[in-house]
């Protein structure tokens, strides 16, 4: 636990990168596993309108990041790709017009198989997209029904080789330990994946959300120790393809880490625009989170207008060290104990009581530069993080 001891005013000498997430909310079907902000589209798309909302919400927000550049941009959901590659121009084209988007920025877009085709890939790369994420999930066709995804095996594979005709920085996502799934078949999925030269693989171990379908009606999945097999296994072939497991899920070969995700993991700050958005901003005093109105209809109607909040808070001084630690040990190799004074704003001395605790018990190695999580913290993260949590007595108080 974290001592009630912490300074009560904290005082960052440099803000740090900043990127920007663009939420669209709406899929053509939702999952049964999925626990994001998504809805399954029930009417005509309010494509036109929702990039007007999403411009006023960027304009709404300027004053708080106003003269710092942005170094990455990523459009996420729900299903991105439901949306015209003209109306992602259009978005892409207002925070340029408006904010410090770096020359070289990675500018990402989710897409799923069965809403792209070869002609739309190349819409979204002429928009100024230039790294893409396919959710596949599987290359099989049984293991895509019981995910209820829109796409079939045939599907997977067309998008993957489609994607690849215009882009050459992209993303497949799988997922293992799904119903009656076999570590052999798990492997499969991998293997096809591996064959179709992607940059970076997502592998996410599916878990039963609350508030999802299969949380009310869970399906037979595989056992705990079939699960640790899959995981050991899928991170062996890929290590042996010439991909990096840099952080929990994400492997990538050399120079291909995903820009966006490694400023969230190593607490950088992040502008959130779109339903159910999420914002970290940082502050010389202070860091503050956001989160935009969840709903599509309530977002649109109060978008640009500081009701469309749906929550604003200033982080607690003894919420911080969880906060960091909670990104920040999911990257294999940790990160450098400066990093914690730089983005937190506290001194190391905040942390060393838990810090000894973890390293005692084998969770995490450590010099006097950086923190690694071990592979038994990576397998027990939770058990790691707990560690980080404020005393019982330091109710989280904000500011």
């Amino acid at each position: 636990m974290i001592p009630s001891s912490l300074q009560r005013q904290i005082r960052l000498k440099a803000l740090p990168p900043l990127s920007l997430y663009v939420h669209i909310p709406w899929c053509v079907r939702k999952c049964p596993y999925c626990d994001f902000n998504s809805h399954e589209l029930r009417e005509s798309l309010p494509e036109q309108a929702y990039v007007a909302a999403l411009v006023a919400d960027l304009e709404m927000a300027l004053p708080q990041i106003w003269g710092r550049s942005v170094y990455t941009v990523f459009f996420g959901g729900g299903t991105p790709s439901v949306f015209s590659p003209d109306a992602i121009g259009m978005i892409i084209d207002a925070v340029r017009a408006r904010l410090r988007l770096v020359p070289d920025a990675e500018i990402t877009l989710e897409a799923n198989p069965g809403t792209v085709d070869a002609e739309r890939f190349a819409g979204f790369r002429a928009a100024g997209i230039n790294r893409l994420s396919l959710g596949v999930q599987s290359f099989d066709a049984a293991n895509l029904r019981a995910l209820g995804r829109i796409h079939d095996d045939r599907l997977a594979r067309d998008a993957v080789e489609a994607a690849r005709r215009s882009f050459d920085n992209i993303n497949i996502d799988l997922m293992y330990a799904l119903p009656q799934q076999s570590v052999s078949g798990a492997l499969a999925d991998v293997e096809t994946a591996i064959a179709f030269s992607p940059t970076h693989i997502s592998a996410y171990h599916l878990t039963l959300e609350p508030n999802t379908l299969f949380h009310r009606s869970p399906p037979p999945l595989p056992d705990d120790d079939t699960c640790a097999q899959m995981q050991e296994e899928i991170e062996a072939r890929l290590g042996a393809a010439g991909f990096e497991n840099y952080e929990t899920s994400a492997f990538a070969l050399s120079g291909r880490r995903c820009a966006h995700n490694l400023n969230y993991w190593r607490f950088g700050d992040y502008l959130g625009i779109g339903a159910g958005a999420h914002s970290k901003l940082s502050f010389p005093d202070r860091v503050r989170r956001e989160m935009r109105s969840k709903h599509p209809k309530q977002y649109l109607a109060k978008a640009g207008d500081p009701e469309g909040l749906q929550e604003a808070h200033d982080v607690a001084l003894a919420d911080l060290p969880f906060e960091f630690m909670m990104n920040a040990l999911r990257l294999t190799q940790g990160f450098p104990l400066a990093m914690f004074e730089e983005r937190t704003g506290l001194s190391v001395s905040a942390i060393l009581k838990p810090l000894d605790a973890a390293e005692r018990d084998g969770l995490i190695e450590r010099d006097h530069v950086q923190v690694r999580p071990t592979l038994r913290g990576r397998r027990f993260l939770n058990e790691l993080l707990q560690r980080f949590l404020p005393e019982p007595d330091q109710a989280s108080t904000r500011r």
